[in-house]
């Protein structure tokens, strides 16, 4: 199936060194023209990129619940089979990174900060409302762990599977076979020398919107919450300018970061905030309702597994019940929209692994990290509402930003430990935001460069400002939210090109296990034939 002589040449041998110029063209004109649009006529974007939606979600729910469940039992599948032991690169090559370091940059690109944004609020938010929720119900102690249930399946295994086969995809085609670090080697079986022309470039570009906006509207909403944080540390006014000031401060930071490369800046940083994750988790566990937050974990672990598979599959049919589209589907079309920029920062880091090893430790890692992280957030903030003065609910309704700061605050920890908590919270924000866009900012010149791993200097400073200066455009123009849904509905077409990309990969995958194991089978028969002649010359 493959030329390595061919597709060696065109990584190897700088056929497609730089940026390409159908590609940065391209990926320019479609996020100005995007941008334009959305802040020149907000109220028609916002009506189009609504309607968009509003039409997935009435008519397409069945597809995204039927597709990312396929994708989780099909990861797991992988594990068990025989590809399992195939290593992405060479047969003796052995993984570039420590786990941990591994684990830090993956969970850092994936989730970080969006899990530390919502680890409070959505649990509250469906603590409120649910359609699993018996009516008089709500605000109860069943209501809590349902709403528990809901959060962390919405964070766990079925996510991380899209993540898991997408950047297997990425690393096999790449590290194995010598195509190039972007989404279109996983076209290759299907399409052949056919992935350096139109249809290359167009999975490409759908991957760069994705991961421009997706990283833009994180890093203007995440914005909303650090000044928050910052207002309440240091008395700074909540405003438009002050979040711009911010969005620029952590553009230039993540700039800086990605131009010291992987192996420093992004691996440095993203170590750093895994031990600031441990240190904050330890501070909650320490500090708030200890024995109520590990004998949650234990019941919302079990839980979620007993109920992973009936959710998973859970569509919602009464036409007049909009939460599984505000909520699991929007999930869902996230993941996907996120799915190539992961992806390719997963596979980048990850030359040297097993296909079984890089598949459970994708999915199993992250997903025990999230549940445990929820559940800390999210039942000492369930705490205070059952058991203590409450406030929590009431905040998120209010300002939904100000969800952990008004928890650490309620949890009536002194002066000291509160401005400490607080603290220890904003630089995590800080750090998660940087490390996310540092590893996007790499992504995407990944791609203008037809996969080049190192992209120059000059690409990452260009886009690492660019996705600031989009989010601080958008903020300002109030278009954040709109081009956020847009971004999700682009989710829809990049998912047929995630089918295309998996079945390539079980393409080759087992076209290269039937070669193996035809090459065995005739070294046995070989051996057992000139076996037999040896044993039949004494005889003569």
């Amino acid at each position: 199936m493959y030329n390595n002589s061919n597709t060696g040449r065109r990584t190897g041998e700088g056929l497609f060194t730089g940026v390409n110029p159908v590609m940065a063209v391209g990926s320019t004109v479609l996020v100005v023209a995007f941008v334009l649009f959305t802040v020149m006529v907000p109220e028609t974007a916002s009506s189009i990129y609504n309607s968009a939606k509003g039409f997935i979600a009435d008519n397409l729910s069945w597809y995204y619940i039927g597709l990312v469940s396929f994708f989780l039992f099909l990861a797991f599948a992988m594990t068990m089979s025989r590809y399992g032991n195939i290593r992405l690169g060479k047969d003796d090559e052995k993984p570039e990174y420590s786990f941990f370091s591994w684990f830090s940059m993956l969970f850092g690109a994936g989730i970080g900060i969006g899990i530390l944004f919502w680890s409070i609020a959505e649990p509250i938010y469906h603590f409120q409302s649910n359609p699993f929720i018996a009516e008089g119900q709500e605000s109860s102690v069943e209501a809590a762990q349902i709403a528990m249930r809901i959060s962390i399946f919405h964070w766990g295994l079925h996510g991380w599977a899209l993540f898991a086969l997408s950047g297997l995809g990425l690393a096999y085609f790449h590290y194995r076979k010598g195509l190039p670090l972007s989404v279109r080697s996983g076209l290759y079986p299907i399409f052949g020398e056919k992935i350096y022309g139109p249809i290359g470039h167009a999975a490409d570009l759908l991957a760069v919107f994705g991961t421009v906006f997706g990283i833009a509207t994180s890093l203007g909403l995440g914005a909303q919450q650090m000044n928050t944080g910052l207002n309440y540390l240091f008395g700074i006014e909540v405003s438009t300018t002050s979040k711009i000031i911010i969005i620029a401060v952590i553009s230039v930071l993540a700039t800086m970061s990605v131009l010291s490369g992987v192996n420093k800046g992004i691996k440095l940083l993203s170590e750093f905030n895994m031990h600031l994750t441990m240190v904050m988790l330890v501070f909650f566990l320490i500090f708030g309702p200890t024995v109520y937050i590990l004998g949650s974990f234990a019941t919302n672990l079990g839980d979620y597994l007993t109920n992973a598979i009936p959710l998973g599959f859970w569509v919602e049919t009464d036409p007049n019940n909009s939460w599984q589209g505000g909520w699991t589907i929007f999930y869902w079309g996230w993941w996907i929209a996120w799915a190539p920029f992961v992806g390719i920062f997963i596979a980048r880091i990850s030359r040297g692994r097993t296909v079984k090893e890089f598949l459970l430790g994708v999915l199993l890692a992250p997903t025990l990290l999230s549940a445990f992280w929820i559940t800390t957030f999210g039942n000492t903030a369930m705490f205070l509402e059952l058991f203590g003065a409450g406030g929590v609910t009431e905040a998120v309704n209010k300002d939904i930003t100000s969800a952990l700061y008004t928890t650490i605050e309620l949890m009536n920890l002194g002066t000291t430990l509160t401005i400490l908590g607080a603290a220890m919270c904003t630089v995590l924000l800080v750090t998660y935001f940087v490390t996310s866009a540092d590893s996007a900012t790499l992504v995407i010149c990944t791609l203008l460069s037809m996969g080049d791993e190192n992209p120059a200097n000059r690409y990452r400073i260009f886009w690492g400002l660019s996705i600031g200066a989009v989010s601080a455009v958008l903020l300002f123009a109030g278009g954040l939210r709109a081009l956020q849904t847009a971004s999700i509905v682009a989710a829809l077409p990049y998912s047929f090109v995630l089918i295309l990309t998996t079945w390539g990969l079980l393409k080759s995958l087992h076209l290269e296990v039937s070669e193996i194991i035809s090459t065995v089978d005739d070294e046995e028969h070989s051996y057992s034939a000139d076996g037999a002649a040896s044993a039949a010359t004494p005889a003569e």
